[in-house]
């Protein structure tokens, strides 16, 4: 089968982390505009997924958005069917370290595909303030190369990022002009995940206000970074669609962040798939952990041990963590321990289901109406 080449903007999303997120923003704002756009349903992003979705583009399409799992052989396979022109790669993290050949070099390479194979004419986005970025394959790419960032200098950058109670504003600069953007999310990383709609938006001749009004309709994907109210003056920060090293500190950061005058508290199931890499993965992870301060520490699984080992090396109070392996007690402990005034983070891999967690918890300290 011979792939596609569209009329159309076809827009592919790859990358470790931030493939759902950045391909729902992109609908979110299309939407403003066109009414027939096709995306990729939830996280289906295999090849077959691909195909599908190909064979449902019609006349009457304006756009289509596909989100892309790029693994280490059979990456390529989506590009059977189509040839996007416009590819996002949103970052070169640890997530699948292990089917990915337990390096960051190896997934590099596996999402370069991306590169090889999208329209060589096309419009590529990578993330400038991701470092593992640099390793993608850029130098023989003829297209258009366009970055987006927050921390480093990128042609689409956000500044003045502020948390708000319902979300982030920031302001970006457009056509010589400053622009004032607000997403119904948190955390820096989804402001990047929303420079990349922007960045396609802009070159698709949206103005400012259609990309306002796209973003602020944008609905976050369920299990990622979705914040529930509790009683008692409490939060849930539910992010337990999935987790690798990357992901966990991102939503540490925005726990600091809502948790501000509050006890936090995170629960944190094993990180699967990273291979090689799982042990310095969780050390890492404890690291950041005893850095902050995080009342207590609830880790489930077998391998969310070695978080706990180094929390307690890096001087984390051995008493405020605990361990589990069994759910029930788990929660039990948890029953114990939340009381007020607090926010609570739950993460883990998707195998984990934390997910039972979240809910266990949303639904014993639901607020009242």
């Amino acid at each position: 089968m011979a792939p596609m080449i569209p009329k159309i903007p076809a827009i592919g999303v790859t990358g470790s982390a931030g493939k759902s997120t950045t391909t729902a923003f992109i609908y979110s704002i299309l939407k403003v505009k066109w009414r027939n756009v096709i995306k990729t349903k939830g996280n289906l992003n295999l090849p077959k997924h691909t195909k599908r979705n190909v064979q449902r583009i019609k006349p009457s399409h304006k756009a289509v958005i596909l989100e892309m799992g790029l693994g280490r052989s059979s990456g390529k396979n989506h590009f059977r069917y189509i040839k996007p022109n416009f590819g996002i790669i949103t970052s070169v993290g640890t997530a699948h370290f292990g089917k990915l050949g337990n390096s960051i070099k190896a997934t590099a390479r596996a999402k370069s595909v991306m590169i090889q194979y999208m329209n060589p004419k096309g419009t590529l986005l990578i993330n400038q303030d991701d470092p593992n970025s640099k390793l993608l394959k850029t130098n023989a790419f003829k297209g258009n190369l366009v970055t987006v960032g927050v921390n480093k200098k990128a042609r689409y950058q956000a500044r003045n990022i502020r948390y708000l109670r319902n979300g982030m504003s920031f302001k970006v600069r457009l056509n010589n002009k400053i622009e004032h953007f607000f997403i119904p999310t948190f955390g820096k990383h989804n402001v990047i995940n929303a420079l990349f709609a922007i960045a396609i938006a802009h070159r698709l001749r949206f103005s400012p206000s259609q990309m306002r009004l796209g973003l602020r309709r944008y609905k976050a994907p369920r299990r990622r970074l979705n914040v529930v109210p509790l009683k008692n003056n409490s939060l849930l920060i539910d992010d337990t669609f999935n987790a690798n090293p990357q992901s966990v500190k991102a939503a540490i950061d925005v726990l600091m962040k809502l948790g501000e005058g509050k006890e936090k508290q995170v629960v944190i199931g094993s990180m699967l798939e990273l291979g090689r890499y799982s042990n310095r993965g969780h050390r890492i992870v404890g690291r950041y952990l005893a850095s902050k301060k995080v009342k207590k520490i609830f880790l489930y699984g077998k391998k969310a041990r070695w978080i706990k080992k180094a929390a307690i090396a890096a001087g984390y109070p051995r008493r405020n963590i605990h361990t589990f392996t069994n759910r029930d007690q788990l929660h039990k402990m948890l029953k114990k321990h939340i009381t007020s005034n607090n926010v609570v983070l739950v993460k883990g891999s998707h195998r984990m289901g934390m997910r039972y967690t979240a809910n266990f918890l949303a639904r014993t300290y639901r607020k009242k109406r």
